[in-house]
C-alpha cells in the first residue's frame, strides 16, 4: 500500500475510532448489541460447537473477540465467509495459518450450495468427534462474529440444504439477510442435519466499540461492519479507490472493448433511451465496464506520485468527477453526485464487480506474533499490509 494510501486510511480510522467512543447516541454500541454480548457468553458454555464467522477479506481484523476464553478452546471452529470477494491464494494461506494453531478453520461462500455443503459436512464430522464417535445426540452449533460478516445468510443456508438432505417436510424458517449491519437483533434457532439432531443458533453482530487501531478501523468499516451512514459514502468510497489505485487491479481492465451496444455517446436518444430503461441500476454489465475503463484511465494516464498524500487525493478527486460520467448521475450538487458515486462504488467493490481484495496481510508481514486465533495485533512500522486483488 502506498504511503498516501495510508493517510485515507488514518483518517478513516480515526473517525470510526471516535465513533466508538460515542456510546450508541451517535457510533454502533448501543443497549441491544451490549445485551446481545451477554447473552452469547451465557450459551456458549452450553453449546457443541461455537463457529466463529470472520470476512475473508479482513481474516484478522475481523476476528470476534467477545469470545474469550472460548476462542482456542477444542470447541471453537472458523468459517471465512464471502471468499468470493477475497483473493484466493490469500484465502488459502490464512486457513492453513489459523489450523496451524490447532483452531479448525474453512473458507466459505454462503450463497454456493457446494460450499455449504463442504462447511455443514466439517461441523458434523467435528461435533461427532467431540462427541466420542457417538451417533445418537442432539447438538447445538452457535454461530458467532462482528457485524455483516454473513451469519444469517450461512444460517439460511444450512437451514435449508440440512433439510433438503434429511428429506424433511415443512415450512423453511428464514433468518433476516441484510447488506446492512446490525440487522440481527435475537438469538434464533435453525435445524440444519438430522441423525444426529444439530440446530444451529443465529446471534447478532457484535463489535467492541474500542477499535485496536486506525488500521483495523478503515478496513471494518469499508467490508461494511459499521453503517455507512455514520461515516459517509464519500469518505469509505475515497479510501477504497486510494487502495486501488495503489493496486495492480487496474491493469486487467486495459483491453475492455466496447461493444455495438455499449458504444452510445452520452445525450444522444439511444443513450436516453437506455438511461430510461436503466434510470439507477449501476450494476448493469454496461455501466460497471464502463466504470472499469474510467478507473483504468485515471490511473494509468496520471503523471504525479501515489506515494505523496497530496498527489493520491488530487487522482481520488478527478475520478469522483469521471465517475459522475460514468454511473450516469446528474444530481445538481457536487456533494450530491459524490455521495451518489460513492455508494454505487461502494456497492461494486462490496459485490467483487471491481475486483477482489484480500486486505489484511500476511501474518509473515506483521511484527508482533499471531495468537492461536489468527489474530494480529500491531502491524509492523513503515511495512503496511498492501491490498491483493484479483480479476
Amino acid at each position: 500500500m502506498a504511503a498516501a494510501s495510508s493517510s485515507f486510511s488514518r483518517r478513516l480510522g480515526a473517525a470510526v475510532r471516535e465513533l466508538g467512543m460515542k456510546g450508541a447516541a451517535e457510533g454502533w454500541y448501543g443497549a441491544h448489541m451490549a445485551a446481545a454480548e451477554r447473552a452469547i457468553l451465557e450459551r456458549a458454555p452450553l453449546v457443541d460447537l461455537v463457529l466463529e464467522v470472520r470476512d475473508a477479506r479482513i481474516p484478522a481484523t475481523s476476528a470476534f473477540e467477545s469470545l474469550g476464553r472460548w476462542s482456542g478452546s477444542n470447541k471453537h471452529m472458523i468459517a471465512l465467509n464471502k471468499v468470493d470477494l477475497a483473493d484466493a491464494s490469500s484465502t488459502e494461506k490464512w486457513v492453513k495459518h489459523i489450523e496451524k494453531q490447532n483452531c479448525v478453520c474453512r473458507g466459505v461462500n454462503a450463497h454456493n450450495k457446494g460450499s455449504i455443503k463442504e462447511l455443514l459436512s466439517t461441523v458434523r464430522s467435528r461435533i461427532k468427534e467431540l462427541n466420542g464417535g457417538e451417533s445418537s445426540y442432539t447438538a447445538t452449533v452457535m454461530l458467532v462474529g462482528i457485524p455483516n460478516v454473513g451469519k444469517s445468510a450461512i444460517a439460511n443456508s444450512m437451514h435449508q440444504i440440512g433439510r433438503i438432505g434429511a428429506m424433511e417436510k415443512g415450512k423453511l424458517k428464514h433468518a433476516m439477510v441484510s447488506p446492512l449491519p446490525g440487522e440481527t437483533r435475537d438469538i434464533s434457532s435453525y435445524k440444519i442435519a438430522s441423525h444426529p439432531n444439530i440446530y444451529v443458533l443465529d446471534t447478532p453482530g457484535i463489535l467492541s466499540p474500542k477499535i485496536a487501531n486506525d488500521d483495523f478501523g478503515s478496513k471494518l468499516a469499508l467490508t461494511g461492519a459499521i453503517k455507512d451512514s455514520l461515516l459517509g459514502e464519500y469518505k469509505l468510497s475515497q479510501y477504497f479507490l486510494s487502495l486501488l489505485n495503489s493496486s495492480e487491479e487496474h491493469k486487467h481492465w486495459g483491453n475492455l472493448k466496447y461493444s455495438t451496444d455499449e458504444k452510445i455517446p452520452l445525450g444522444t436518444k439511444d443513450e436516453q433511451r437506455r438511461r430510461r430503461r436503466y434510470p439507477s441500476d449501476h450494476t448493469q454489465d454496461f455501466i460497471v465496464k464502463d466504470v472499469r475503463r474510467t478507473l483504468f484511465m485515471t490511473i494509468s494516464s496520471f503523471k504525479g506520485s501515489l506515494e505523496k498524500g497530496k498527489e493520491m487525493e488530487k487522482l481520488v478527486e478527478s475520478q469522483f468527477m469521471a465517475l459522475h460520467e460514468a454511473f450516469r448521475v446528474s444530481y445538481e450538487s457536487t456533494e450530491d453526485r459524490n455521495k451518489a458515486v460513492g455508494a454505487k462504488l461502494l456497492n461494486l467493490y462490496r459485490t467483487g464487480r471491481v475486483g477482489r481484495y484480500t486486505l489484511d496481510a500476511f501474518p509473515e508481514l506483521w511484527r508482533s506474533s499471531p495468537d492461536q486465533f489468527g489474530k494480529m495485533t500491531r502491524p509492523m512500522k513503515r511495512q503496511i499490509p498492501q491490498p491483493i486483488a484479483i480479476v
